[in-house]
């Protein structure tokens, strides 16, 4: 992770420094870490992970077009366009924290549990109807994600959005030294990455590393007040934009129509309602944050409406399909505990015809992978389905006599000889699960 001082760069058989890096940076302003995706004239930083050396590509970069060659082991260097520094992953973010530095306008940082990544996308959808805005593609929110995320930002931007994601303690510090937000937002803090930071309280103290940064650099949150536990953690914080279903500065109720969801405002905006593509009522916290961060940069609630309204879920985050006969709710990029229950809890909500429920196991849970697992069996026997299939060895031996494979690939095998007509399914799953397959089985 970044850390504060100087940072000396050998070039040439002298020395370089970050300022001088940032100049090559302001000339060849595109940065590539893969060399299946290479830019002609751009930086390539070789990135070296647990399997694979990085520095090994140099060659092949230049040789494809990359201007220069970013590199940690001089036993690849192969001329004077290989630049030779300690660690390629570090020189990469202090190169980012440098490019920030120089850009004069407002960051939003975005954690938390569940809904970042679609809470981003609308955010941005938003604020893009008045400002130049820049935010992290997909969900690049590591700690290569971010500084890729910054650098990519150019000089006509207005606006910045940056997602963090967070698995362990002191993550999300190491981020904010990096993109140095002005205004944070945290969905929430639910059971999602329990490996790593040790149960939900560690969640909440790794997720509010955001919040310490802002109250030590006098920056702004906006909090959404129907979850109380955000407020103690807010605490210190004087400078705050609300929202909420009540007591908030933007305040709006939930309206499904149909399977999406829509919002109705109150207070100032009473009686304008804003339609989305969102499935269920769980993402009304997410719209409402984007409302509310719109609104306060001065986006107008027509744009907004628009917004809105012309946004698409993609990338199986809750995304509204049909095959054949079937009408399908996919949502298997992530899963945990909090949002299983959310999505599984809206879909029993719906009106529709012979609900099949296809979900698959929950990753990073530690020791609490039995318990969660178990758990989460009991809370969907509470609902009336016309089948459940369970995918992965999470739950082996505690499928309560609904069918249970120990893969998609199975599963899907399943689907193609079993396949169902006239219904309704929510695919819901962690990653590592591949619960998608079974999408294509259909």
């Amino acid at each position: 992770m970044y850390r504060e001082g100087s940072l000396f760069l050998q070039y040439n058989n002298s020395m370089m420094t970050i300022a001088q890096l940032y100049k090559l940076y302001l000339e060849h302003p595109y940065v590539e870490t893969d060399t299946r995706r290479l830019r002609e004239g751009c930086l390539f930083f070789a990135l070296s992970g647990a399997n694979f050396n990085g520095n090994t590509f140099a060659s092949q970069a230049l040789e494809k077009g990359a201007a220069y060659a970013i590199i940690d082991d001089r036993a690849f260097e192969t001329g004077e366009r290989c630049i030779v520094v300690d660690n390629v992953l570090s020189t990469l973010q202090h190169l980012a924290r440098y490019h920030r530095l120089q850009l004069n306008i407002p960051f939003l940082a975005i954690t938390g549990s569940n809904g970042k990544t679609t809470t981003k996308e609308l955010i941005a959808a938003v604020l893009r109807k008045k400002f130049v805005t820049y935010a992290t593609e997909g969900n690049l929110n590591n700690h290569i994600g971010v500084p890729l995320t910054i650098l990519k930002i150019g000089q006509d931007a207005q606006m910045a959005i940056i997602e963090m994601g967070a698995n362990h303690q002191k993550e999300i510090a190491g981020y904010c030294e990096i993109a140095m937000p002005d205004f944070g937002l945290i969905t929430n803090c639910g059971k999602a990455h329990i490996e790593g930071f040790g149960g939900i309280e560690g969640v909440r103290k790794g997720k509010g590393e955001l919040y310490d940064y802002l109250k030590a650099n006098d920056g702004r949150i906006f909090r959404n007040t129907d979850l109380d536990y955000l407020k103690d953690m807010a605490g210190g914080i004087k400078n705050e934009i609300t929202y909420g279903s009540n007591n908030a500065d933007y305040t709006g109720t939930p309206v499904m129509k149909g399977v999406f969801l829509g919002v109705r405002m109150a207070n100032k905006y009473e009686g304008t309602e804003i339609d989305t593509h969102l499935v269920g009522d769980y993402n009304f916290p997410n719209a409402m944050a984007a409302i509310a961060v719109g609104l306060h940069f001065g986006t107008t609630i027509k744009d907004i409406q628009q917004a809105l309204a012309e946004y698409n879920p993609d990338n199986s985050r809750s995304q509204w399909l049909q095959k054949g006969s079937n009408h399908i709710i996919l949502d298997a990029y992530n899963a945990n505990p909090t949002s299983m229950r959310a999505a599984i809890t809206n879909f029993a909500k719906t009106d529709l015809p012979s609900k099949l429920l296809w979900i698959g196991g929950m990753k990073e849970m530690g020791t609490d992978e039995l318990k969660e697992h178990r758990e989460l069996v009991e809370f969907i026997q509470q609902y009336t389905w016309a089948q459940v299939v369970f995918v992965g060895k999470e739950f082996n031996g505690i499928s309560q006599g609904y069918l249970w494979f120990e893969n998609s690939a199975d599963a899907a095998n399943y689907i193609k000889v079993h396949h169902p007509e006239n219904s309704a399914i929510l695919i819901k799953g962690s990653r590592g699960s591949k619960m998608e397959v079974l999408l294509e089985a259909l």
